[in-house]
C-alpha cells in the first residue's frame, strides 16, 4: 500500500527550531515505507522557506513535494513570493501556523484568497482555534484547507477534536490531517463522519524520539491498527493527498 506523508518539516517550530536535511528525511521515509513526503520549513521567513524547500526537492525530485511557508512580513507583502513559488517554481501548497501568524482577517485573509485563486491547498495549524477555522472555511469556500493535527497538536479533548470534525462535516473544502493525534480512535471517527477521501496521513516528523525511523513507523502503525477497510486506508495513506495535489 502506497504511503504519502503530508506533513514533514525541513525546519520545525520547536524551541530549538530543529532542522533536518533532505537526506535524513529520505532515510526516515525508506525505513518507514513512505514513498513521498510534503516538506516545508517554518520558524523562518517565507523567502528562506522557499530556498530550503527548493534545495531539498532538487536532491530528491521524485520523492519530496514542496510547500511554501506563509509568514507575514511587516516590511513588504509576501504574497508575490508565495505566488511565484506556486506559479513559477512548482510549489504544490502553502503552510500556515497560528503560532507564528495571527489568523485575523486583515492579516491572513489575503493569503487564503490567493490560495483559492492559485488552486493549491493550505495546510494550517489552527492551534485549537475552531472559531477561526469555521470563519475561514466558511468565507473561503474555494480554498482547500487542510486542518493540521485534527485541529490541535497532541489534543486529549474529544470535545475539541469533535468541533473540528463538525466543521469538516459542514464544509466540503476542509480536509483533516491526522499527524500529532494521540487519540487514534478519533481518526476512525473522522473517517466515518467526513469520509476517507478528506482525511490524510502525516507524521509531523522527523522526530528524534526514540529515533526518526521508529517514530515514523509508529505513526504508520496507528493507521494500520484502525478498523478501516483497505480502500479507506488507501485514501488516508496516499489517495487523499494524491487527489489534493493531483499527483497522478
Amino acid at each position: 500500500m502506497l504511503i504519502y506523508d503530508s506533513h514533514v518539516h525541513l525546519k520545525h517550530g520547536d524551541a530549538a527550531a530543529t532542522e533536518y536535511s533532505a537526506e535524513a528525511i529520505i532515510q526516515t521515509m525508506g525505513a518507514a515505507g513512505i514513498e513521498k513526503s510534503v516538506v516545508f520549513a517554518m520558524s523562518t521567513t517565507t523567502r528562506r522557506s522557499i530556498e530550503m524547500a527548493q534545495e531539498a526537492v532538487a536532491k530528491f525530485p521524485g520523492r519530496l513535494i514542496p510547500y511554501v511557508y506563509a509568514l507575514p512580513n511587516y516590511e513588504r507583502s509576501v504574497l508575490p513570493e508565495i505566488e511565484r513559488a506556486v506559479s513559477e517554481l512548482g510549489f504544490r501548497g502553502i503552510k500556515v501556523h497560528a503560532g507564528e501568524c495571527r489568523l485575523t482577517d486583515y492579516i491572513s485573509d489575503p493569503l487564503f484568497e490567493l490560495a483559492g485563486r492559485l488552486d493549491v491547498p493550505c495546510l494550517v495549524d489552527f492551534a485549537g482555534d475552531f472559531v477561526t477555522t469555521r470563519r475561514i472555511a466558511g468565507k473561503f469556500v474555494q480554498t482547500r484547507l487542510i486542518v493540521a493535527h485534527l485541529g490541535q497538536y497532541l489534543c486529549t479533548s474529544t470535545e475539541r477534536l469533535d468541533r473540528f470534525i463538525e466543521i469538516a462535516e459542514a464544509c466540503g473544502n476542509v480536509f483533516l490531517d491526522i499527524s500529532g493525534v494521540v487519540l487514534p480512535w478519533k481518526v476512525e471517527d473522522a473517517v466515518r463522519r467526513v469520509g476517507s477521501d478528506r482525511v490524510l496521513f502525516g507524521t509531523d516528523g522527523p522526530c528524534p524520539a526514540p529515533d526518526t525511523a521508529s517514530f515514523a513507523r509508529l505513526e504508520v502503525s496507528k493507521v494500520n491498527m484502525l478498523n478501516l477497510s483497505p480502500p479507506e486506508k488507501e485514501d488516508v495513506f496516499a489517495g487523499t493527498l494524491s487527489t489534493l495535489l493531483r499527483l497522478d
